[in-house]
This record gives structure tokens, sequence and C-alpha cells, in this order.
């Protein structure tokens, strides 16, 4: 009876409970009749009342734990499973044999190793062309009784399992298996013939896992493998001339470092060997295996983030279709192609981030080149006609380099033989199809009269060239073709150059200089994106204001010292206008010099009409002052006059 008391107060809650009406779960969503979402409503298993015609059932993210035909509301019709993110641990033995219209079973993020220790077999999955097991904690062996009998079967996922090992019977269930993704498991071993059987694969996803080396590499029909985030030290395929069928290879974040031994009749065309330890691109030292391998289908080469420190020409001799040559981050101190039929189809070629010293280009070399990229590199000194050889580049990246621009020859041009040779300078005028050029950070202190007349840039970045001096007519050319214009941290006090005559013109980056007045515009500006951020700005002329708001769109001011009484135009803009300022919470200003700084929306122009504090003190003190001379004398005079009448009467 002494526990009664104590017991009372939880009877009372529970039969508190059981009066209250169940929790109301949300419906199920039907999309196009045919589509019930049921996700993430903590169900069991599905609703009875699903409408007739379903053919796709979502049951993701739900506490579905015992998977049977009660828990699908016995529909055996459907053809697009959902239950991802469930606690499925059982499976009803032959659930799936007479769901003959089931194409698509996901499966992943469920307990799955659970029902694999049990050693049951889930049975026939008869018509699931696509299964998803991944996320299920399956180790070797497992996905066996999950997979043993699947004759339809043609994607299977088994990804971020604990996988360590590929058998040779993993999938004889699945022998038609088109698509195989294995990745972010702990695979160590693959048994030899474990994908023999499988004559219908042609996508293979074995990354990141713990694969130290492949050997007699021999899938002919594969198209896709990826191998990427592995540990491999050796890639080598069998010494056959059948063909490979095999298009995209990734071996990206391994430990190669050397070329893989490829196919030698091979169609390759996207091959990532990026984020290696390749020192050189021979695929062997030992002479027996030296095979030379045709890569004229090859697009893509991606060698990037290793430690090369040369390119032979002679690598690129049966790379007639390469688009794209990324070789950046490396150690390679030159590079020079010198024949015409080398890369005839190369379109992109990344050199940034290596030692480049020399850089040599021979005649008729390198047509088709549109974009060269060597941001990051020690070039110093290059022929001055470097550049001028490829009819079809337009983009050119030459950040972090220590090159000198020369100036342009009005008079001559440049095929005459007067023209004027200059090897400390390169040229980059008369370069007709150029429309980006990348030029911070390369110690320029000037930069010549038109130094890129005959181009049709539309970009130019000139940034990061502290004392940069340009010529007034620097830009000169460029009146109706440049559109983005970028001269931040340039130490510039005044912009020199007259950008007003640039019609084109839509983004100035002038920031972390020290401006103290803004460049001249006129009413025929086009620039809606004006960055003046961190410079020495006090007044933002009225004019230039004018001048800008009929197209300016996007304005960056903050961390000026602006007073803010004589930018009232300015204030005007940002109030009245649909002028955006990004950085308005930066943007401050002072109504008097020795005031604090507050914030350009708090300011309004009667702030600025209102008489000054100091005033009305002084004023107070002039009256005062006045009032008590004025005192002091009315009494002097009043006492000197009682005085003289004392002394007129006495006695």
């Amino acid at each position: 009876m002494a526990t009664f008391p104590l017991l009372l107060p939880l009877i009372m809650v529970c039969m508190a409970s059981a009066a209250r009406p169940p929790r109301h779960r949300p419906p199920c969503r039907t999309v196009q009749m045919s589509v019930v979402v049921c996700s993430d409503l903590s169900l069991t298993s599905a609703p009875f009342n699903l409408p007739p015609g379903v053919q796709t059932l979502d049951l993701s993210h739900n506490q579905v734990q015992n998977l049977t035909l009660e828990t699908l509301a016995y529909r055996t019709d459907l053809r697009h499973l959902n239950l991802n993110s469930n606690k499925i641990l059982f499976i009803q033995p032959g659930l799936f044999e007479n769901m003959t219209d089931l194409k698509v079973l996901d499966l992943a993020g469920n307990h799955l190793n659970v029902f694999a220790l049990s050693k049951n077999k889930i049975g026939t999955l008869t018509a699931v062309e696509t299964l998803d097991l991944s996320s299920n904690g399956l180790y070797t062996g497992m996905s066996d009784f999950l997979i043993a009998d699947s004759p339809s079967l043609l994607e299977l996922s088994l990804n971020s399992n604990s996988i360590t090992k590929i058998a040779q019977n993993t999938f004889r269930g699945a022998l038609s298996l088109r698509k195989v993704s294995l990745h972010n498991n702990v695979i160590l071993e693959i048994e030899d013939g474990a994908f023999d059987s499988l004559d219908h694969l042609t996508e293979l996803d074995l990354s990141k896992n713990s694969i130290t080396c492949i050997t007699d590499f021999n899938l002919s029909r594969l198209k896709v493998l990826n191998l990427n985030q592995n540990s491999i030290e050796i890639f080598q395929s069998t010494r056959s001339t059948d063909l490979y069928d095999l298009l995209f290879l990734d071996l990206s974040e391994n430990k190669l470092a050397r070329f893989p031994l490829l196919p030698a009749n091979n169609t390759i065309r996207h091959l990532d060997l990026s984020r290696n330890q390749l020192q050189s691109i021979n695929m062997t030292d030992m002479p027996e295996m030296k095979t030379h391998v045709v890569l004229n289908h090859l697009r893509y080469l991606d060698l990037s983030y290793n430690q090369l420190k040369d390119t032979p020409q002679s690598f690129f001799h049966t790379m007639t279709s390469l688009e794209v040559l990324n070789v950046s981050n490396n150690c390679i101190d030159s590079f020079s192609i010198d024949d015409k039929n080398l890369l005839p189809a190369v379109t992109i070629i990344n050199l940034n981030y290596n030692s480049l010293q020399r850089l040599s280009f021979g005649e008729a070399t390198l047509q088709s080149l549109r974009q060269l990229l060597l941001q990051g590199n020690d070039l110093s000194t290059l022929e001055q006609e470097t550049f001028k050889t490829f009819p079809s580049l337009n983009l050119l990246q030459l950040q972090e380099n220590n090159l000198k621009v020369c100036p342009s020859d009005t008079k001559l041009s440049p095929s005459d033989p007067n023209h004027i040779h200059r090897p400390d300078c390169v040229s980059f005028s008369f370069i007709p199809s150029l429309k980006s050029l990348y030029l911070s950070q390369n110690n320029l202190n000037s930069l010549p009269l038109r130094a890129f007349a005959g181009t049709r840039l539309s970009l130019l970045d000139l940034s990061l060239n502290p004392g940069l001096e340009m010529h007034p007519d620097s830009l000169s050319g460029l009146e109706h073709t440049l559109i983005h214009l970028f001269l931040r941290e340039n130490n510039i006090s005044k912009l020199n150059t007259d950008i007003s005559s640039l019609t084109s013109l839509k983004l100035v980056d002038l920031s972390t200089n020290q401006l103290t007045s803004l460049p001249t515009l006129t009413s025929e500006s086009s620039i809606e994106t004006l960055n003046l951020q961190n410079n020495s700005l006090v007044t933002l002329e009225h004019s230039t204001m004018v001048a800008l708001e009929r197209s300016l769109k996007t304005l960056y001011v903050g961390s000026n010292p602006l007073n803010c009484c004589s930018n009232l135009g300015f204030l005007y803009l940002v109030q009245h206008s649909a002028v955006v300022v990004p950085d308005i919470e930066t943007v401050t200003c002072l109504l008097q010099e020795d005031s604090e700084p507050i914030n350009i929306k708090n300011v309004n122009r009667e702030m600025c009409h209102r008489p000054k504090k100091a005033s009305y003190i002084f004023g107070i003190v002039v009256i005062v002052l006045f009032t008590m001379i004025t005192l002091g004398l009315l009494v002097k005079y009043c006492k000197s006059r009682k005085r003289k009448r004392i002394r007129r009467f006495s006695v």
C-alpha cells in the first residue's frame, strides 16, 4: 500500500494517454494517380487504402522493420518500390517471386546484414532490373543471399558497405548485370575471373576502396571503369591485340608512379591520372614489357597533381583526337610543341602551377587551341610573338608570372620587317581571337600605349600589380569590346586611363586601392557593377554619380572615409534608386571630422542642415559674456555717479 501513492500519478498518466485520441498522421501524397509518396511518416507498413493503379510506392525514411506482403498492403503489381532508409532486418522469403512488374527496388540504408547472417535467401527477384543495397553493413559474401537468383538484374549498387573481397561466385546469380557499383567499401582483393561471367557488364565502379594493383586487366567489353581513391601502384592490361571497348578510365587519387599499361588496341576517350605519384610518363622500365600504345581516340587527359618534370613531344604522337590536356600542378620547367601535326585537335592546355621557364610553339602548331592556362609559373622571358601563332586562342591565363607588356606599334603591322622586336616583353596586340586575358600578379609596373590594340578583349584582369602606371591611352582599341575590367589592389591613387570611352564596359573592380577621387565618366557610361571598396574616397563626385545613375545596378563602396554631407547625391542614389549596395552594412560616413562613423542608411538630409551643436554653445557663451560685461559696466557707472553726488553735498 505504501507504493500506491507513487504509482497513482503514473496510472493517471497512462489513463490520460489511453483516453487521448491517436495522433493523426498526414496522408500519403498521390502524384499523377500512379505514384504514391509516403516518405518520412513514421510508418511501419504501407497504408491499406492505396488507390488502384499504383505503380510507384515511396516508403523511404520510415520505420519498417519486417518486409512482408502484409507490409506492402498485399500489392504485387508495383513497378518501383522505394524502401530507402528504414530499419529492415527481415525479408519474407519468396516475397518478390510474384511481383512480375517490379523493375526498381531500393533497399539502401537498412539492416540487411542481420538478414544475411541468417543465411536465408530472399528468393527470386523475378523482374527486378535495378537493385540498391547500399549502406546495409554488408560484409564479404553477404550479398550472395540477396542476389542469388536475379535473372533480370541489370544495375546493382553495393555502395558504402564493408565488403573486403570480390569472389569468383559473387555475381553468379545475376549474369545479366550491365552496371555494378561498389563505391566506398574496403575491397582489398578481387579474385581472378570475378567479373568474367558478366558478359554484358559495361560499367564498373570500384572507387574509394583499398585495391593496390590491377594486373592482367581483360574486361574487353567494359566501357566505364572507375578506380578513383584506391591505393593502386600498378595498372596493367593483358598483352592482347583484342579490341577493348573501354571509353572512360578513372585512376585518379592512387599511388601510380608510372603511366598505366593500357590495352594496345583501345578506344579510350577519357583518362584521369590526376593526384598520383607519376614522375615519368614511361609505362615501364622493363624492356620486355614495353608496348607501343596508340591513343588516337583519347579526347581528355588529366595528369594534374603529380610529380612530372617533363612531357616529351613523342608522348603526344598518337593523340590526334585529344581536346583537353591538363598537366597542372606538376614540376615541368619547359613545354614545347614544334610539330604542327602534334595535338591538332587540342582546344585546352592547362599548365597552371608548374615551374615553367621556357615555352615555345612552332609555326602553325595548335591551330585549334582556344584556352591556354599558364598561371603560377616562373615565366619572365618569352618570344615576343609567342601568343600570336594561335588563330583560335580566346582565353589566356598568365597570373602569377613575371611578364612585361610590349607597346603596340600603331604605324607598322606585325608582319612588317621593320616591326620593333623587344625580347624583354610579350606582345598582346593584334590577336583578333583573344577575348579574356589575365595578367594579375605579374609585377607589372607599366602598361604602355595601345597595349591591346587589334584584339577584341572582353575581359582584362590587371589586378595585384602594385605601383602599376597606366598610359592614358593604354586601353585604346578596346572601346567597343571590353566588358570586364579588374584593377584591384594596385595601389592606385588616381586612375589616369580614360575609361569613359569604353562604351561596352559593364563591370569595373577598383577595390583595395588608394583612390581619392572617382574616374571621370559620361552619360554614355554602361557600367552596371562598380567596386570601390577599401579606398580613400571622401567624396563621390556628383557628376560621376549622375553619369552612373542610368546604368548602374550594383555598387560596392564599403571601407571608405566618406563624408556624409558632401555625398548627398550618392545618398539619394542609394535611397531612391534601384541600385543595390551589397556591402551596405559596412558603408559608413562622418558628419564631422571628430565624430563617430554612422551607417549611410541612417543618414538624412536634415542632419546636414541642422545648426551644429558647437555653434549653439559658442553663441550662448558670447551672449553670456556680452551680458556680463554690460552689467559690469553699468554697475561701475552707477557707483561712480553715486560718489560724485555725495561729494557735492558734503559740509
